[in-house]
């Protein structure tokens, strides 16, 4: 039996190939219900190491997904590591290659620079989470759906085009600690389609007390300084999806909401057990299992705290990789 091809595709590869919204809307949605599904998928909690310098992580990733056949499988594992102190070195922070194994043989068949792939499936799970249970239009006034945006990063950016298009004409507020940053990032979000208006807010706190939606992507820091965005900070009804584990949001937001939903249980459990949710409750339910349930979005404030999850990675990789193959892009690699 001949080896399958191994292909190699790079950041542009990734990102000519990226489906458009609607269609990273429904990959998301399909791996939140997959992985409510008993039998559906197999994800084991991240694995992690910590290597110098300090606060440095490295996750490895495996999941499988159980398509109606054997050849709809997926197998497979993102591979990320997290180095803050790139920033000085003006490389990316984060860095991660995909891996897609054959389902039939286990050989490897694809790898993907996975930069791409984690800002635009994590932007899509979020708005998976806003289109089911966000504020609805009753929370649309003057200005549309109010967002506030902490975090003016890859992942702020990857989600404005969610935001205009889950949330069309909304006002974003933004704050960022770098104001010449802040700054870009509020020009790149006036040409977003669908994005009403952006005012770039002097704090955190001036952004989240403005907002329906709460969106939070801020650089991990200090233990000490986490859990600050308390109740007092948001309105009564807002919809909170922090993409930060606990970086702003406090334990007792979560114990108050209406619903606290999560990507995942067992990974969100072993990271409260790890000591990065502090505090937190058990969950309401997965997304996944709110969306097959039917649950209705409640009166007060919603927090979805989703992770990331290899699965994921490897659905969003198996499309990019059919529509690159088509489109003739890859590079073949010797075995």
């Amino acid at each position: 039996m001949a080896l399958p091809l191994l292909r190699w595709f790079g950041a542009a590869d990734v990102v000519a190939a990226m489906p458009p919204l609607e269609e990273r809307l429904r990959l998301a949605e399909r791996t939140m219900v997959a992985l409510a599904q008993p039998g559906a998928s197999e994800l084991p909690p991240k694995i992690a190491i910590h290597p110098r310098p300090a606060d440095s992580f490295v996750h490895a990733m495996p999941a499988h997904l159980r398509g109606d056949t054997a050849d709809d499988d997926l197998v497979g594992m993102k591979w990320v590591a997290g180095y803050a102190t790139n920033n000085a070195l003006g490389i990316a922070s984060i860095s991660a290659v995909v891996v897609l194994n054959d389902p039939e043989t286990g050989v490897p068949v694809a790898m993907l620079d996975g930069g791409p792939i984690t800002a635009e499936r994590t932007a899509a799970v979020s708005g998976v989470a806003i289109r089911h249970f966000g504020p609805g239009a009753a929370a649309t006034g003057p200005g549309g759906t109010h967002v506030a945006v902490v975090g003016a990063g890859v992942q702020g950016r990857s989600h404005l085009p969610v935001f205009g298009g889950v949330l069309p004409g909304c006002t974003i507020h933004l704050y960022d600690r770098d104001t010449a940053r802040a700054e870009t990032f509020a020009d790149v979000a006036r040409g977003t389609a669908g994005i009403g208006d952006v005012i770039v807010e002097s704090s955190a706190r001036a952004a989240i007390e403005a907002a329906d939606v709460v969106f939070t992507a801020a650089s991990f820091g200090p233990k000490e300084e986490r859990q600050s965005m308390t109740n007092a900070w948001l309105r009564p009804g807002a919809t909170v999806v922090p993409i930060d584990y606990a970086t702003y949001c406090a334990a007792e937001v979560a114990r108050d909401a209406g619903l606290f939903l999560v990507d995942q249980r067992e990974q969100f459990l072993a990271n409260r057990d790890a000591g990065n949710f502090d505090g937190y409750p058990d969950p309401s339910a997965t997304i996944g299992e709110a969306i097959l349930a039917g649950t209705p979005r409640p009166v007060g404030r919603v927090v979805v705290s989703h992770l990331g999850v290899g699965l994921a990675d490897l659905v969003f990789a198996d499309a990019i990789v059919r529509a690159a193959i088509a489109a003739g892009r890859g590079t073949t690699l010797q075995r």
